[in-house]
């Protein structure tokens, strides 16, 4: 039987479908179908069939016309990056309980003002307990300019430990604190409630020994604040944990008058440091928490947050007649989000030698696949006491945590000696390990431990019946392995997804006949490239910023001098200025100022030097050989030579770079500068140190020395 139900055409069916509601019949009429066109579908198999096959065909030319667009698109507007958004993290809210509050800031770099500032909290609190004693980072006490002057004008009682690094810069983490302070506004006596003491930590062979802590000092005082002891001057030559004690010894005094009463003789119970240990859990073997992918879990790479990258190329820099090496280095960057500008600087956390790890297992007498994790918290999750650990690492097998954690070849605190003496079986040793820790032993630790140059191991094999747990070991015994810095020693502009490294070789024999190999220096010396292997070395690294910068006009004059490795940051100079000259611009005049030993050991980049020298007519190379002729050659006397030319370029608004050895070079090449103004110039001392001074305080003289 013919079934009576009226037959529609697919075209009317998809017109209806696009309609909404009605179809036109053949005849004309017109009618709503959206029920009756359900239960057609429904009935007729072929018809559903078709229905589903057009609905495909529009659903894919939808799709196929959204996708054209969406790419098209992207390929017109450049998507820029998302922006970086740094959450400092908030300080506890100050709780009033009627207590005195003495506040201690700290800059550091490698850890030390921060372990110094915690110490001198951690005794003061058991000395005062009607006084509460707070250790801040000065990064975090303060957003801005403006939150730094609100809360600082309400401390009464601080205390500032801040460290002096490269050529008297302050430290990353006290660097906005230093500029809001030291270069901004006239404030008058705002802080004359203040009553303050300041350390400083520095290194006395350098030429700008605790600037920072020296200027701090000063600007309190002369802006009303009361100081309370005079400035310590802790000296990283010699025994800076002397200096601290010291310093520290003259601070009691002043606190006992202003937070004891006179009854109370709680400041005179002896004080005794508790030696620091993590809570170590033993697990059974694992395999490691994998650290060979890049990202960090972070969107900023900094010293706690490091970007894991792989080693791309490596090559040998002297030639086979030099006794010395020099590694140019290549990290691939590319795809990890890190970015660099050219003069900037790249930390690396590098690993220790094998042959110094096992030496490690071999004194602590536990075997190297040990699996453990160290905390600083109770089992009941309740902090534990001594506030200075350092942060735990991810739980591994004690290789890795020697390999990439502990500071095994640095010099011993005599903190770690206290804490070998707690640990010794050997009651002989014990009694030397603490009479070395001592003020008694003041002497004999410079000769054993600073004179002697002896490494942690070094002493741990003169006294082998210290076995110190892992928890104390990790905690106060082996410092954290720090991040070694370099001159990036090329351009983004160049490679903007390479950051090339050159470092020379540390490898020299100790007082002792030990043979001291530097740590970052023989890794990368024993790197393997990807270029060679796909099983290659890498490295967590992360870039620090900094102020040695080429001028911001490309016409500028510029009078660069860099030795040895002190050339690294002018080859990214070189590289990004014949960028600048594809790009169409117009440079200035430069001179570059370079020396090693002998022409054919170690002229390092010479074939690259030359053609770069080439390709920019107005560069001009003049090189130094200390080792060939009669009379030893240094950039200083090269700059002699040519004092009329530099002078001139100073005059035209020329800028002075200086990159190297901050003990001999720096300081030769600044007395040739000083003698090159005064006498060119025709000035008299003062006005030549006026001179040189207003060249650094307006940038046009910068330093990057270590």
């Amino acid at each position: 039987m013919e079934s009576t139900a009226e037959k529609i055409s697919p075209l009317d069916l998809m017109t209806a479908i696009l309609k909404g509601v009605k179809l036109e019949h053949s005849n004309g009429s017109v009618e709503a179908i959206a029920p009756e066109i359900v239960l057609r579908i429904l009935e007729n198999k072929d018809l559903m069939s078709m229905v589903t096959t057009s609905m495909a065909v529009l659903f894919g030319f939808l799709v196929f016309f959204i996708w054209k667009r969406t790419n098209g698109l992207a390929k017109k507007k450049k998507i820029d990056p998302p922006k970086t958004v740094i959450v400092k993290p908030k300080l506890e809210e100050e709780i009033d309980d009627g207590k005195k509050k003495v506040t201690i800031f700290y800059g550091t770099q490698t850890g030390t003002a921060e372990g110094f500032a915690k110490a001198l909290a951690e005794e003061a609190n058991a000395r005062y307990p009607q006084a509460n004693f707070k250790v801040v980072d000065l990064d975090d006490y303060a957003a801005d300019d403006e939150e730094y002057e609100e809360k600082m004008k309400k401390e009464t009682l601080a205390f500032f430990f801040l460290a002096t690094y490269g050529d008297g810069e302050p430290t990353d983490n006290a660097a906005r604190f230093y500029k809001w302070f030291a270069e901004g506004k006239e404030r008058g006596d705002w802080l004359k409630n203040l009553q303050y003491g300041v350390f400083g930590l520095g290194n006395r062979q350098y030429e700008h020994f605790n600037k920072i802590a020296l200027v701090v000092d000063n600007i309190l005082a002369e802006q009303g604040g009361h100081r309370l002891v005079q400035v310590g001057l802790g000296d990283d030559d010699q025994c800076i944990e002397d200096d601290f004690t010291a310093w520290r010894e003259s601070v009691w005094p002043e606190l006992d008058t202003l937070l004891l009463d006179g009854d109370d003789v709680s400041a005179t119970t002896p004080y005794t440091a508790a030696i620091l240990e993590y809570r170590v859990v033993f697990h059974d073997e694992k395999d490691e928490i994998s650290v060979n992918s890049v990202a960090n879990g972070h969107t900023i790479y900094d010293a706690q947050h490091p970007c894991r990258v792989n080693v791309s190329v490596k090559r040998e820099l002297h030639t086979p007649l030099s006794d010395r090496s020099c590694t140019h280095l290549e990290f691939d960057i590319s795809g990890t989000g890190l970015l660099y500008e050219t003069g900037d600087h790249v930390g690396v956390y590098c690993e220790n030698l094998l042959e110094t790890v096992e030496e490690a297992e071999r004194l602590l007498d536990l075997p190297p696949q040990t699996y453990f994790s160290i905390h600083t918290t109770k089992e009941d999750g309740t902090p534990l006491g001594g506030s200075k650990l350092p942060p735990p690492f991810q739980p591994c097998t004690l290789r890795t945590a020697l390999t990439r954690y502990a500071d095994l070849l640095g010099a011993p605190k005599k903190t770690a000696l206290v804490a070998l003496a707690a640990y010794a079986s050997d009651p002989h040793e014990a009694d030397r390990l603490r009479h070395l820790a001592s003020p008694a032993g003041k002497e004999e630790y410079a000769q054993y431990v600073v004179a002697g140059q002896r490494s942690l191991l070094e002493v741990m094999t003169d006294f082998p019946s210290s076995k110190p747990p892992l928890g104390v070991f990790f905690a106060a015994v082996a410092p954290r392995l720090q991040p070694r810095f370099y001159s990036i020693s090329s351009s983004p502009k160049f490679a903007p997804t390479r950051i090339h490294v050159t470092c020379a070789l540390v490898y020299e024999k100790t007082p002792t006949g030990r043979i001291h190999k530097g740590v970052c220096s023989t890794w990368m010396k024993n790197a393997i490239p990807s270029e060679e292997s796909r099983d290659c070395s890498t490295a967590p690294i992360f870039v620090r910023n900094s102020n040695f910068k080429l001028p911001f006009n490309s016409k500028t004059p510029i009078i660069m001098i860099g030795p040895g490795t002190g050339l690294a940051p002018f080859r990214g100079f070189l590289q990004e200025r014949l960028a600048l000259k594809e790009s169409g611009q117009e440079l200035g005049p430069a001179i570059l100022f370079f020396g090693c030993r002998n022409s054919k050991m170690d002229y390092i980049y010479e074939e690259e030097l030359q053609n770069l020298v080439k390709q920019e007519e107005i560069l001009e190379l003049v090189v130094a050989f200390s080792r060939e002729g009669l009379a030893k050659e240094y950039v200083q006397h090269k700059m002699a030579e040519r004092a009329s030319d530099l002078w001139k370029m100073i005059s035209d608004g020329g800028y002075v770079y200086v990159c190297g050895d901050a003990k001999g070079m720096a300081r030769d090449v600044h007395r040739t500068l000083h003698t090159i103004v005064q006498e060119q110039g025709s000035l008299d001392n003062s006005k030549t140190e006026s001179f040189v001074k207003n060249l650094q305080m307006t940038g046009r003289y910068l330093r990057d020395v270590w």
